[in-house]
């Protein structure tokens, strides 16, 4: 048997995640722990074949897998991403981790994930890969995407300035170069690209 511990806070979908493995034959869910800081001193007292778990979670569950991954490197984890934006799936791949697979996928890809990484394998969602591939790296500067975030909450140029302590010109070169870089039209398509690739 294999045997699974599922990470997962939200109850409704661990619960389906739980029923969905428990259909097959040869896997076992033997602990569906919430969100409540004790995975790793639960992976060690199970000591599962797989950990499947929710990245996406705002309680730093990726944090928590990258912590995971680290501490228990004989125990695969199997990472579950919903539409993570690239900047975010960036993250989540710099964890190498064994697997991962997207949410939207077909259940049996899940099922897959979890038997291929058991054997030693590395399982990466298709869809989620070519999303990896396509995603362009953030060209702004940490100063662009503080300008950026001001524009995009509707702050005037003036205002940016006094804020971030620069002049009213060199906020003006900053939106000029962040249209540039996002080869966009104008300032609000700029917000609208970057929000899309996930560089704010």
């Amino acid at each position: 048997m294999i045997r699974v511990l599922l990470v997962e806070d939200t109850g409704l979908i661990r619960g389906a995640l739980a029923a969905l493995l428990a259909r097959e034959d040869d896997i076992e869910v033997v602990a569906e722990p919430g969100g409540n800081g004790q995975v790793i001193a639960r992976a060690r007292s199970y000591r599962p074949d797989v950990i499947v778990i929710d990245v996406d979670s705002p309680q730093g569950e990726l944090t928590k897998a990258g912590e995971l991954c680290a501490q228990l490197p004989e125990c695969p984890a199997l990472l579950v991403t919903g539409s993570p934006t690239p900047e975010y799936l960036r993250r989540v791949l710099a964890l190498h981790p064994p697997g991962l697979v997207g949410k939207n996928a077909p259940s049996d890809r899940l099922v897959e994930g979890v038997r291929k990484v058991v054997a030693g394998q590395r399982f990466i969602d298709p869809e989620i890969a070519l999303l990896a591939f396509e995603a362009v790296e953030n060209p702004l500067t940490p100063r662009e995407r503080e300008v950026l975030r001001l524009a995009a909450d509707g702050v005037p140029t003036r205002e940016i300035a006094e804020r971030l302590s620069l002049s009213v010109g060199t906020v003006r070169n900053h939106l000029s170069a962040i249209t540039t870089k996002a080869e966009a039209r104008n300032r609000i398509d700029a917000i609208r690209i970057a929000r899309k690739s996930g560089w704010l």
